[in-house]
């Protein structure tokens, strides 16, 4: 096999040079691989079946999404949150709905905090069933994938019942929601958490104790939580490695302080552990939906968003009908309310680690400066150190536990 040329840099090996008698090959893994999960590559140095070193190379997907970002209206930039973690889109519009908030002061309606909750807490049950889904496909054990995606469907219903939109939803507004939930988005919900605890303990007993499942992944890409927090891991990733770090705990947005609710953590950080923190994260996101459901009934009813007018699009009746929302309409799209001159930062718990909101404003319609922490391009950092010894096949595994979004890992 030829060798892989690279322009030498510092920090960038030239693969081969000290492999006189060739017995090294380079391995390209990705970008166009169904194991990469994503449109993203390593390029291996392999001794056989063991991994040498490698380089991870992104970008394959870059869409420049900040600087876009920069020449939009703050209400349009929730589309491009849509396409990062594609995967549990709602939890990164609710992100940027509430980092504008934060710059503009508003304070929202508790019941306007427990709807947001549920689509959260429903978003991060889809993110951990693909990931927890396609790693048991990875080592060999389709059945339990197709269990979730049935159920991920019944969570797109619930979506699509919202807001129209399955995939990336585009739910919610700067404010609030763009409508109240209905009835029968309600009674899906119902639905779905009578119905989802016996698959996942029925997936449960498929993979936990399963001889075969824990030889794969016991001792695979085992990190311990000095090196986890060095690299600035944060998530379930970094939860496994036995660090109690969430940001719905540790800095409450959304009203979560209301919500009785435990931090999973694991021991080892390694694959398995991985794989079963997530299954305790989606028995932990069924609890806070059931009391968020419980909430609202105590809440007033009709209310799904702030009433801040100069910043909170009118609906388009209103804006037909009557003239002073008609101008607020106006003003709000043409960009004639002031806002404030000022930076801030806001983090949510995405479902792969803290996704933050870094905002400059200089008081025009758009960012000055927007930065997007995202998690997938943090954690995934250090997957070429990690694979260092590993076998092909565990390295595969091991990707399938960092659960690493091209979306988000390029933006």
């Amino acid at each position: 096999m030829s060798n892989f040329i690279t322009e030498t840099t510092p920090n960038r090996p030239v693969y081969n040079d000290n492999d006189p008698q060739g017995d090294l090959s380079t391995l390209n893994l990705g970008p166009t691989h169904p194991a990469t999960h994503g449109v993203f590559q390593n390029v291996l140095q392999m001794d056989g079946e063991r991994i040498v070193s490698g380089v991870s190379t992104i970008g394959y997907i870059h869409r420049a999404f900040e600087k876009i970002a920069e020449h939009r209206p703050f209400y349009q930039i929730t589309t491009l949150t849509d396409r990062m973690n594609y995967c549990s889109s709602p939890i990164n519009n609710m992100g940027w709905h509430m980092t504008v908030e934060k710059l503009l002061g508003i304070e929202m309606p508790k019941r306007v905090d427990y709807l947001r909750v549920i689509v959260m807490e429903l978003s991060r049950i889809t993110d951990h069933l693909i990931c927890n889904g396609i790693l048991g496909v990875d080592t060999g054990a389709f059945s339990g994938f197709l269990y979730l995606m049935e159920e991920r469907e019944h969570i797109y219903e619930i979506f699509e019942e919202i807001c129209g939109a399955r995939l990336t939803t585009n739910i919610g507004r700067i404010g609030g929601f763009e409508r109240d939930f209905n009835d029968i988005a309600f009674a899906k919900i119902e639905k779905f958490l009578a119905k989802f605890p016996p698959v996942l303990k029925e997936f449960e007993a498929l993979f936990n104790r399963n001889r075969i499942f824990i030889e794969r992944t016991s001792g695979v890409g085992a990190v311990d939580p000095e090196t986890a927090l060095n690299y600035s891991w944060s998530g379930p990733i970094l939860r496994a490695t036995g660090v109690d770090y969430d940001v719905r705990a540790n800095e409450p947005y959304s009203s979560y302080q209301d919500f009785d609710f435990e931090i999973p953590v694991g021991t080892t950080g390694d694959v398995y552990d991985r794989f079963i923190l997530r299954n305790e994260e989606m028995w932990q996101s069924l609890r806070i939906i059931e009391q968020a459901m419980e909430k609202l009934k105590k809440e007033p009813k009709g209310i799904f968003h702030a009433d801040v007018p100069e910043f909170y699009l009118p609906p388009k009746e209103k804006v037909y009908n009557n003239m002073e929302a008609l101008i607020y309409h106006f003003k709000i799209v043409m960009g004639e309310v002031d806002t404030p001159k000022t930076e801030v930062y806001h983090a949510v718990e995405g479902g792969n680690g803290e996704l933050g909101f870094y905002l400059v404003n200089d008081g025009g319609r758009t960012p000055y400066r927007l930065h997007f922490r995202r998690p997938s391009f943090i954690n995934y950092q250090m997957y070429a150190p990690m694979s260092r010894g590993m076998l092909l096949s565990d390295a595969i595994i091991n990707m399938s536990s960092l659960n690493i979004i091209a979306g988000e890992l390029d933006a």
